[in-house]
């Protein structure tokens, strides 16, 4: 592997792991609060559904997804890719921000349509400051989640100039040349600086996140 490859790889990661994040995030944050604030037929069956999801290893779904990404034609794609990650990720996201929305009093919404505020308002203005330690959570879960995998982009990636970081630093070890531990510790210095930065501007939003929780509570 050369320096090239190590920009490539990045910048596909980077993408991977952003789209990730983002879309997990969404799906989660509306997901929960469907599941916290509205009744209807079927809530707890998905709810326990979800509960099993989360339970069951990434490795066990790793063949079926496999099999219906060939299908639809995903693989080899970013987007394949990061909707298998989203799946992974999203269970755990849903399940952290529905304990926050379970959380808030269902009174503080009351006053805010009182106050002539519409449910996208109240989802924005109201919901998501005190929902916001879970949106990180999930975030720092889902970051994680995706940059550290090495099985499902292995899998269901089809040349080199598609793979994510840990493929690339899993390459420094192979059957025939062994493993160049200088090379391999280099690039695990690498490979975790972003994971440091990530952690490091997100902590902030966590904060921040809180002291607005606390003000609009």
């Amino acid at each position: 592997m050369n320096d090239t490859t190590f920009f490539i790889n990045l910048r596909n990661s980077l993408i991977v792991v952003g789209g990730t994040v983002v879309l997990a995030l969404i799906l989660g944050f509306f997901a929960a609060a469907a599941l916290s604030r509205f009744r209807f037929r079927g809530r707890r069956t998905i709810m326990v559904t979800i509960l099993i999801v989360q339970m069951l290893p990434a490795t066990a779904l790793l063949i079926p997804t496999f099999l219906v990404f060939n299908r639809v034609g995903l693989l080899g794609t970013w987007i394949g890719l990061i909707l298998a990650y989203v799946a992974t990720v999203l269970p755990f996201s849903i399940w952290v921000m529905r304990g926050f929305f379970i959380a808030i009093p269902t009174e503080i919404e009351e006053a805010a349509r009182m106050d002539g505020a519409s449910t996208w308002q109240v989802l924005y203005k109201i919901l998501f400051p005190l929902v916001a330690p879970g949106v990180v959570a999930s975030s720092i879960f889902a970051f994680i989640a995706a940059w550290n995998d090495y099985l499902i982009a292995y899998t269901f990636m089809k040349d080199q100039a598609q793979y994510t970081l840990p493929v690339w630093l899993a390459s420094f070890s192979t059957p025939t040349t062994g493993t160049d531990f200088t090379g391999q510790m280099a690039g695990s210095v690498l490979f975790s600086l972003p994971v440091v930065v990530f952690f490091l501007v997100i902590q902030r939003k966590l904060v921040s996140g809180v002291s607005a929780g606390a003000v609009k509570g």
